[in-house]
């Protein structure tokens, strides 16, 4: 096992990878409650029951859909890298597709099936990789640093810290609420570890800001350990049923829509985690087919089993930071997630309030790649500022990538650079372009 995982020229241990492949889980284990909730649209009281899914189904399907992703990533790509139903996607399919557009769930899973499958075809013919390859580098270190910054808000915006403001967009929330209070204690005890040099110290600091949560009737004590699991039934195999109404040009933009996110997303995931953890090599990410080959499998089998597309989480950040580098990390919170079909209730303390300090340390031991970009050459400045400053206010790591990679040959060419850019470079300019004008 451990010459498979490479733990001796990755300098890891089994306990490392463990306490990685947890934190991960730990980190991102609120898509088992927040995909439900988006996909049934439970926050509509008024809804037509044909229009909402299943919640039940859609727990199983989300927990199933992660697990396996995630140990294809770990098992294939080798990558401490963990997949699950993404946010922002799950939110497009019901809002906009669903109740915007009016197209069924069932179809609009069979559209997440079809780019599953073309995403599937993109990665065997190696055209993806060597997208991701033809990427300057000191764009790869603008996009880690930007989706550090964009999972830094996040948190803040899930510890209460920082709120909806009607004046200026957005203002410091209310420092008193309880809630708030105690992802601050998380956030202050987790500094403390990590400066003291605690191994794990991200997950233990979620840890014990868990139980302080619990003491202090913050976070409800789970009155069960062990529950049943909800049934498939109601979603299993729906995207095969209206895969004949795809074809029309509503559809083509929803499927266009799947595919530009998550292509990108995946990408900006898979070159932040990957320099985090020290695995690019030569500007290259090592064995980027298979990782996003077991992307684009984990949103084709969760289609199938009845929720949105599957993507590489940025929250496997927090476990590289807590030790992960390796893909038996992956492994582990491939287990994890399968467990927690039969320990639902206990996934009940993993607060936002606690896994809000996660997300802000990360930030900050994500921006470190700031340093590596030079900021005297303005040509390079720019497209790398725009996608730093664009993921956050934006809210979409996509739309960040989108801007900054269309400044990107524009900056060059004025320069006097042309030759120096990749021909696909130019291609995404292009597509971007037709991506803001058609899509957006």
């Amino acid at each position: 096992m451990k010459k498979y995982f490479q733990f001796d020229e990755l300098g890891t241990t089994y306990r490392r990878e463990v306490i990685g492949g947890l934190t991960t889980f730990l980190s991102m284990a609120y898509i088992l409650f927040v995909n439900p909730t988006t996909l049934s649209m439970s926050s509509i009281p008024d809804l037509p029951a044909e229009m909402r899914m299943d919640p039940g189904a859609i727990f199983t399907a989300t927990a199933i859909a992660a697990a396996i992703g995630s140990l294809l990533m770990g098992l294939l790509a080798k990558y401490p890298i963990a997949l699950a139903p993404g946010m922002g996607l799950n939110a497009f399919f019901s809002f906009t597709v669903v109740l915007t557009m009016g197209v069924p769930w069932q179809t609009a899973l069979s559209g997440v099936l079809v780019s599953g499958l073309i995403f599937t075809l993109l990665t065997l013919s190696g055209l993806r990789e060597k997208i991701i390859n033809s990427i300057p580098a000191e764009l790869k270190f603008a996009v880690g640093a930007g989706i550090g910054l964009f999972i830094t808000f996040i948190g803040f915006q899930n510890a209460g810290i920082i709120v909806n403001n009607d004046a200026t967009l957005v203002g410091l929330g209310d420092l008193s609420n309880p809630q708030t209070l105690l992802a601050i204690f998380g956030v202050v005890l987790t500094i403390i570890l990590m400066v003291r040099g605690v191994k794990g110290g991200i997950f233990y600091g979620m840890l014990i800001t868990a139980i302080i949560g619990m003491f202090f009737n913050q976070i409800d004590v789970p009155e069960k350990i062990v529950g049943s699991i909800p049934s498939l039934a109601p979603t299993f195999g729906q995207a095969f049923m209206n895969l004949d109404q795809i074809f029309t040009i509503q559809m083509l933009v929803v499927i266009l829509t799947f595919l530009f996110v998550d292509f990108f997303d995946t990408a900006g995931t898979l070159v932040a985690v990957a320099n985090q953890a020290g695995l690019m090599k030569e500007n290259k990410l090592p064995r980027a087919g298979k990782a996003l080959f077991a992307d684009s499998a984990a949103t084709v089998v969760g289609s199938i089993l009845g929720t949105s597309t599957t993507t590489s989480y940025i929250e496997s950040s927090a476990g590289v930071a807590a030790g992960a580098r390796s893909g038996f990390a992956s492994v582990v919170t491939a287990v994890l997630f399968l467990l927690a079909l039969f320990f639902s209730p206990l996934l009940g303390v993993i607060t936002p309030a606690v896994t809000a300090p996660a997300l802000i340390i990360v930030g900050i031991l994500m921006v470190s790649s700031l340093g590596k970009i030079d900021w005297e050459r303005f040509e390079i400045a720019v497209p790398a500022f725009l996608i730093i400053i664009t993921m956050p206010l934006a809210y979409s790591i996509a739309t960040g990538i989108a801007i900054g990679f269309i400044f990107y040959p524009i900056t060059m060419v004025l320069k006097g650079r042309a030759k120096e850019i990749h021909p696909i470079m130019y291609g995404l300019f292009v597509v971007f372009i037709l991506y803001f004008i058609f899509i957006l």
